[in-house]
């Protein structure tokens, strides 16, 4: 456990790495609402959270507009019906960090 926890921690920075490249000014983003983006860039991966309306929207300033397209990213086939709680969830904690 200890050994996956470590592996878990070095891939999270390597996303927070990631995802702030793409981003103008992730040091303006709210902490609940950055975890959320930084959650969700680890599981669609980096190309697709940086080619993403929501990270366009977060670079026009638009956190509000970022939060509420957090369900759009539950389209994956079977896992949908699974996914699509799990990102309303991530907008409700979203919004309540703004």
């Amino acid at each position: 456990k200890p050994e996956c926890d470590a592996m878990f921690a070095n891939r999270l920075i390597e996303f927070e790495t990631g995802m702030r490249k793409c981003l103008k000014a992730p040091d303006s983003i709210p902490d609940k609402p950055y975890v959320m983006f930084l959650s969700l860039s680890y599981n669609i991966g980096l190309g697709a959270f940086c080619k993403s309306t929501l990270a366009k929207k977060l670079n026009a300033g638009d956190i509000r507009g970022a939060c509420n397209d957090l369900p759009k990213w539950s389209r994956a086939g079977s896992l949908a019906k699974l996914l699509l709680p799990r990102r309303q969830t991530e907008r409700k904690m979203c919004l309540e960090g703004l």
